[in-house]
């Protein structure tokens, strides 16, 4: 059910989706975007993009197999990359520098508040043609959360990035710590918004390692065959060791999807307003991600033994640990 209120940002012809901004040069978006991957010719030992998934939103559709098996759209050899928390002052170039090596697309899941304070670095993921989706304003815990709450939550932050990007984003959401309450749940699915969960975990806010982020990834592949990845491109395992990573998912055959919205993203007046005023007013402040006094639960892989009960302590802690910080 939609709000009262609800606008438009931008109406944009499918191919055009993604978070696109123009330049400011005043290219259209759909000229940036192709003008861009015309310079990109994949050689033989990049990734490219094998296909491009063109998700229907409607109804608030959810993917991503640690939680859900409503919709699996991948083959057996096939990931998606996602990349939440962004974006990162310097970080977050280098990752879009190392897919661009690669001729690859990967999805970004914003904060509100880090789009406002690095705009710049989220025009360029736009502008390189990644798909823009969103994290909440300031990663909350939507499962501590009033109704209120997570609808400001959710709300700001799309506000926010479509703002930064001067054009829509992607109505696809990520659950900060994959804490998924029913009644937020309810409301992406009354706003159209794809939920995108998981499949696989780089792990990479638990090591300052490249090496070891890329383990974490192989080794989740091995299992599942497939899936959505989950990087940060807040954390210098990723940062440093994405190239490599592109590398061995290549020579191992790994084939990359990139997921797409059928829709434009919706903004609501509120929220575009409530935004434009603390713009003006002051600087925004960067988000910073404090940890959870509450477990969130996390489904362990289908085939996988129960872990010792030490083991499910520390995995616990870690998902209510602050992925800013602690490395």
């Amino acid at each position: 059910m939609m709000r009262a209120g609800m606008v438009m940002r931008w109406a944009v012809a499918v191919i055009a989706m993604g978070g696109i901004a123009a330049s400011p040069l005043g290219i259209s978006p759909l000229a940036a975007q192709q003008a861009q991957q015309a310079r990109c010719q994949p050689g033989p030992n990049a990734l490219g993009v094998s296909r491009t998934i063109e998700v229907d939103t409607t109804g608030g559709p959810r993917f991503g197999r640690l939680q859900y098996r409503d919709h699996d759209p991948l083959q057996e050899g096939e990931v998606v990359l996602t990349f939440d928390d962004g974006p990162h002052p310097s970080f977050t170039p280098a990752i879009l520098d190392a897919l661009e090596e690669h001729c690859t697309k990967a999805t970004f899941f914003v904060l509100g508040q880090r789009a406002l304070s690095f705009p710049a670095q989220l025009r360029e993921v736009g502008r390189r043609g990644h798909t823009v989706g969103t994290h909440t304003w300031s990663h909350a815990n939507l499962g501590r959360s009033s109704a209120a709450q997570i609808e400001s939550q959710i709300e700001l932050a799309i506000s926010a990035a479509q703002l930064t990007l001067g054009g829509p984003t992607a109505p696809f959401f990520r659950f900060p710590y994959l804490s998924d309450p029913a009644s937020a749940q309810r409301y992406l699915q009354s706003r159209d918004i794809a939920n995108i969960s998981i499949d696989v975990d780089s792990h990479d806010f638990r090591t300052k390692s490249p090496s070891r982020m890329i383990a974490n990834v192989l080794r989740g592949l091995l299992e599942k065959k497939k899936g959505i990845i989950l990087f940060h491109d807040i954390q210098p395992s990723t940062a440093h060791g994405i190239r490599q990573m592109l590398a061995e998912l290549k020579s191992r055959g790994y084939r990359i999807v990139h997921m797409k919205p059928k829709q434009s993203q919706s903004t609501i007046a509120e929220y575009d307003q409530r935004i434009e005023r603390d713009r003006g007013a002051q600087s925004p402040r960067v988000a910073a991600v404090r940890p959870s006094s509450a477990p969130v639960a996390r489904p362990a892989p289908q085939h996988a033994a129960a872990p010792p009960p030490a083991a499910r302590a520390r995995d616990t802690r870690d998902w209510r640990d602050t992925i800013f910080g602690r490395w």
